[in-house]
């Protein structure tokens, strides 16, 4: 049986690059495009000479570089993003090119070489402030940060290309995803501020901020179940865990795994107990609809958090050795 060939922009980023693990291990044929803006080639150069992948640095913004690279593809993984969320109120540029333009490009792309399956990652930031939690699929989408408004912005475009195409597309609005090789959120800003002072930690914001995690194998599963099981032209499903906990917690347990007892606090709230401008309040998803599909998670968010603590201090020790 011939192997399915996978593109998968942003391969060298946190999820993209546990992606091509799972389908490498899985005997699909995997092309990754990257520019390497905010993925690492170290998390990709195991796969170097693996005659099933094809590494690419290359720019979505560029579309003739990149127009070749489609054509013998049966489906786009797209996770090409740029992830920070606070860089959006920056410099909000950076997320309208790296995100939207980059995404149209690759719709265009698509379009003229006749790739018929998409699958976008997406994010919990497009609901914005939701008035109650946890959320569904079918909530309004208003995002209160230029990068939920960017994702909220991709999948528009995305909707109407699968319209007007024919292109088969599944939505993924993930959660707060954690795992080994994360380089941005709050574990990784945790762990860098008490390896610099292990006796005080800066929490932004109140603590009492609610979020969901998902651990990436549990994100990767829920990616490629939602992927296999697709039934509808366009498709939108929430992936998180099947709780919630507040930040506060995040730092408590960061700070034990840590063997730190007796860390000081210091928070640093920006407006109603937020962190800063374009960080919510609370969001956690209903995950219902991916459930009914076969997926069930499997680590709570305490145990993500947890899970994640540990591969990243493994991590960070080693590259400070």
């Amino acid at each position: 049986m011939k192997s399915k060939r996978a593109l998968i922009t942003g391969g060298a980023g946190f999820i993209g690059s546990h992606l091509v693990d799972r389908l490498v291990k899985e005997r699909w044929f995997v092309r990754i495009i990257d520019n390497l803006s905010t993925g690492k080639w170290e998390n990709i150069n195991h796969h170097m000479n693996n005659s099933n992948v094809e590494i690419v640095i290359k720019d979505l913004k560029e579309t003739s570089e990149i127009l070749k690279f489609t054509k013998d593809i049966n489906v786009i993984f797209h996770f090409a993003a740029n992830p920070e969320v606070r860089t959006s109120v920056i410099k909000p540029e950076i997320h309208f090119s790296e995100n939207v333009i980059a995404t149209f490009n690759l719709l265009e792309i698509m379009r003229k070489n006749d790739v018929e399956e998409i699958v976008f990652a997406s994010s919990s930031s497009v609901y914005g402030e939701p008035e109650k939690i946890p959320v569904h699929e079918n909530a309004p989408i208003r995002p209160i940060s230029v990068y939920g408004a960017s994702k909220a912005s991709c999948e528009n475009f995305i909707h109407a290309y699968s319209k007007l195409y024919g292109i088969r597309a599944v939505i993924l609005r993930y959660a707060n995803v954690v795992g080994p090789r994360q380089r941005h959120g709050v574990i990784y800003d945790f762990l860098l501020k008490l390896f610099s002072n292990s006796s005080e930690l800066e929490v932004l914001g109140d603590g009492s901020q609610i979020r969901s995690y998902i651990y990436i194998d549990d994100a990767i599963e829920a990616t490629l179940i939602a992927y296999m099981k697709k039934r509808k032209t366009f498709e939108v499903y929430n992936v998180g865990s099947d709780d919630w906990i507040t930040v506060l917690e995040v730092a408590k347990i960061v700070s034990g795994t840590l063997g730190l007892s007796s860390v000081k606090l210091k928070f640093k709230p920006y407006h109603y107990g937020i962190g800063w401008p374009g960080d919510v309040k609370r969001i956690a998803l209903s995950i219902d609809k991916i459930k009914s599909l076969g997926f069930k998670p499997r680590y709570s968010s305490r145990e993500a958090i947890k899970l994640t603590t540990y591969a990243l201090i493994n991590e960070l020790s080693t590259a400070l050795k």
